[in-house]
């Protein structure tokens, strides 16, 4: 955002320069990011032995905020800074086309110049994935739950609806007898599932918008849940509901009225 990197050849970087973060520059006062560029600053040396020591330095450059922690946690105070011994871990950023290659040519350098300690790796995506380890279990219970949940709801709704189709049998051989259309019997025997899966719907909605939003809570950083998440929710459990019950009230507006009076 403002300045510049550490450089090589400037070997004062190491001792007297510092690259903050957005947060720091509002946190510490400083103003704006290009305010920020020489200001002094007395902070921690990275891997002191001594905790009360401290590194003076100007700031040379201001980054972005970036999410160094997960989202449950807020962008702290961040001061990038030189430190030559932490020879023992290294970022490396590859190209995805022949990975295998890329790290064996990693571990032939690291091997020639650290041969008592093996190289131990790791893709930045694995710790991604091991932050949020714990939504994704969340997230396959869930989905599990529901497809049972949807599958029983479907049993119940196709068992209701044969019983409702055979105890008004004889009704629908009438209506049909009198001129009435498949597609009215079938509406005729079906706004009842739909009443039903619409008063469901007006009962879940707020149910689970408060617990979604509660559980959001716990993120510093979230998404907003919009209305429109809760109306698809509803028009997909109305079609689910048409699906289940409309086989039944086909079936039953396509029958022979006459098969269905001769008991009569």
């Amino acid at each position: 955002m403002a300045g510049r990197d550490f450089l090589k050849e400037m070997k004062t970087g190491q001792d007297h320069a510092f690259i903050i973060n957005q947060t720091a520059v509002k946190q510490l006062g400083f103003g704006t990011p290009e305010k920020a560029l020489g200001k002094l600053l007395a902070w921690h040396p990275w891997g002191a032995k001594n905790p009360d020591s401290l590194k003076t330095g100007k700031v040379i450059g201001v980054v972005e905020d970036f999410n160094y922690k997960s989202l449950y946690d807020k962008v702290e105070v961040a001061v990038l800074q030189i430190f030559p011994d932490a020879y023992w871990k290294v970022a490396v950023k590859i190209k995805a086309a022949d990975v295998r290659a890329t790290v064996d040519n990693v571990r032939k350098v690291w091997d020639a110049y650290t041969p008592d300690y093996p190289l131990e790796y790791k893709f930045l995506d694995e710790n991604f994935e091991q932050m949020y380890q714990s939504e994704d279990k969340l997230r396959s219970l869930l989905g599990i739950f529901t497809a049972i949940a949807i599958f029983i709801g479907c049993l119940g709704l196709f068992g209701l609806a044969a019983y409702m189709a055979e105890q008004r049998t004889k009704e629908i051989g009438v209506r049909k007898v009198l001129g009435a259309s498949v597609i009215s019997i079938v509406a005729l025997l079906s706004k009842d599932f739909l009443k039903l899966a619409l008063i469901a719907f007006v009962i879940a909605s707020p149910i689970a918008g408060y617990f979604m939003n509660r559980w959001l809570q716990d993120f510093a950083y979230k998404i907003e849940i919009e209305w429109w998440i809760f109306a698809l929710a509803g028009l997909l459990a109305v079609g689910i509901a048409l699906l289940t019950v409309s086989f039944q009230s086909i079936k039953a507006a396509l029958a022979n009225p006459v098969s269905s009076l001769r008991s009569e």
